[in-house]
């Protein structure tokens, strides 16, 4: 019997593998190279006291939005805030930290990838109290508009952003 068509089709059958598991690669159907290569979440480092349900709400925001976050229990969450120069008048119930920044209540998702990308001169982004409609203050009363502030850390504030009802 002769050799040869088996290895004809061995070689065709190779090319249709090879040409599969690049399409694989390409298409990141599951390969290691097309998951390394994939972008990681950006950590995020939130700070709550333990008693907080609205600030489980915007941690579960941030991770839906591509975040990866730690989300800390402490004791006095003003110690965080005070060491990150969050101004007192922009304070809300939880602060958090980015590549960086600081961030104090429940600033959406978007506004923090914004300052990722434009990386202004500011050491953080606040959104001052508790607004209902705003990420983790969801309310089936509504929604108020609300203003997200940049501050420095010698105390300049900004009007980042705008959020009508």
């Amino acid at each position: 019997m002769n050799s040869t068509p088996f290895r004809g089709h061995a070689r065709f059958l190779g090319l249709l593998l090879g040409v599969g598991a690049a399409a694989a690669v390409v298409s990141g159907g599951g390969s290691l190279t097309a998951r390394a290569s994939a972008p990681a979440l950006m950590p995020v480092t939130s700070y709550r006291s333990a008693s907080c349900g609205c600030c489980k709400g915007w941690v579960q925001h941030m991770r839906a939005n591509g975040f990866a976050v730690r989300d800390v229990v402490v004791a006095d969450v003003a110690v965080i805030k005070r060491r990150l120069g969050v101004p007192t008048r922009l304070a809300s119930c939880h602060t958090a930290e980015v590549a960086g920044f600081a961030l104090e209540g429940h600033v959406p998702a978007a506004d923090v990838k914004r300052l990722l990308q434009k990386r202004p001169q500011v050491a953080g982004l606040a959104l001052p109290g508790m607004p209902l409609g705003s990420p983790g203050m969801e309310s089936a009363y509504g929604k108020e508009a609300f203003t997200v502030m940049a501050f420095t850390r010698t105390g300049a504030i900004s009007s980042f952003s705008q959020h009508a009802k």
